[in-house]
């Protein structure tokens, strides 16, 4: 009979030398609840298979052995790469076309570059716009990797995980949630198959914005955490899950808990050196000061939120307009909920084309809460309007 994930996980533990309560310290869980994962009481969670498949260094078989993949077993006579690599849990084949194909590295650039243009686009056009054509180039690339050996299969590994990275972020600005962190898993698979251990972090960042945006704040921290204890991350990478850990903390109305994680992040950005892959997260100017001014008004801190947020969109590009949306609406909110009533209004102006090009589930989150805010003063002139095309916007959807 095949192992149950639970038998695994115990002979990994085992093998390793740990006791039962030395991996649920490490993972930060409790050791009950571990009990019962192990024991097979309770199906583990995503989120608990990679924190212990990280921490036992197994490359990837318990992630798998959480899915609906290969038993355990049978994973276990396979290679770290073709485990990974072989998985199709969205639903990706493998590449077909005749004879093998072996890329060049003018065939690799290209599709560098087309993803590079569709990031482009996502910038200033809405999710629904670069979410089909960036499933096709992610299985195409995804299709030569498996096709390819060596150094070669592997850079175009890391540009599929990346790829799937981004389509993930898509999906959430789309409002699917499970397809963002479908996408965002399947990223985190690939980057373990290519040796990559940004994605496998960041994967843990991007389900705290998820949090973040769901008001979990014990998530959010809970999340960004991970993000920093489980592998061997980038420092960009790191100083972003410190900076999501700040927001949680912020959220949490914890203002030195958030203050030291963001000057944990600013200490972690300044050592970053750009690589070869395109990068994760936000290409803002400052991704760090835009997420201070954020936290500041979670905090209660809104006129300080206002005027950093104020200095912060001066510097953001007029192509950024997905940036300039979230930002000039989080300014907006920030001034509603200060009293000043007039200038959120002017921001909210600005900031309404920008949504409505980029058409963004979570600025409309946002778009809602400032609704219910600038509600409180329906007879003030500026609010009267500004309002009815603000309705329209969160009629869209």
């Amino acid at each position: 009979m095949s192992e149950s994930f639970g038998e695994l996980l115990r002979a990994h533990r085992v093998a390793a030398g740990l006791s039962m309560g030395q991996l649920a310290k490490l993972i930060h869980y409790s050791k009950g609840y571990l009990s019962k994962i192990e024991n097979d009481l309770k199906p583990p969670t995503p989120t608990i298979a990679r924190l212990c498949d990280g921490v036992l260094d197994v490359g990837g078989l318990l992630v798998e052995a959480a899915t609906a993949g290969p038993s355990p077993r049978d994973v276990r006579g396979l290679g770290r790469r073709q485990v990974l690599v072989a998985g199709t849990m969205l639903g990706v084949g493998a590449f077909t076309g005749g004879a093998r194909t072996v890329p060049d590295e003018q065939v690799i650039a290209g599709m560098r570059t087309s993803f590079e243009q569709l990031r482009g686009i996502g910038l200033r056009a809405s999710p629904q716009v670069v979410l089909d054509p960036l499933h096709a180039l992610q299985q195409t690339v995804h299709g030569l990797a498996r096709e390819s050996s060596g150094p070669v299969g592997d850079r175009l590994l890391r540009l599929a995980a990346r790829i799937a990275e981004y389509t993930g972020w898509m999906c959430q600005e789309a409002g699917d949630e499970q397809g963002a962190l479908s996408w965002t898993r399947h990223a985190s698979e690939l980057s373990r198959a290519a040796g990559d251990p940004d994605i496998a972090s960041y994967a843990f960042v991007r389900e705290a914005g998820i949090a973040l945006y769901r008001q979990d704040a014990p998530a959010t921290i809970n999340l960004a955490q991970q993000a920093q204890w489980i592998g061997r991350a980038g420092s960009r990478i790191l100083a972003l899950a410190a900076r999501r850990e700040a927001q949680g903390h912020a959220l949490a109305g914890d203002r030195t808990a958030a203050e030291r994680a963001f000057d944990l992040a600013a200490g972690r950005m300044e050592s970053v050196v750009d690589g070869p892959y395109p990068v994760l997260g936000s290409t803002a100017p400052d991704p760090l000061e835009l997420a201070r001014g954020w936290a500041l008004s979670d905090l209660g801190l809104n006129a300080e939120a206002a005027d950093l947020l104020d200095r912060q969109l001066a510097l953001v590009p007029a192509t950024s307009r997905r940036t300039l949306a979230r930002f000039r609406v989080r300014r907006s909110l920030a001034l509603a909920l200060s009293g000043e009533v007039d200038e959120s209004c002017r921001t909210l102006a600005a900031a309404l084309d920008d949504a409505a090009h980029v058409d963004s589930a979570t600025v409309r989150t946002d778009l809602r809460q400032l609704a219910r805010t600038l509600g409180r003063w329906h007879s003030h002139g500026a609010v009267r309007e500004i309002y009815p095309e603000l309705k329209r916007q969160l009629s869209h959807r």
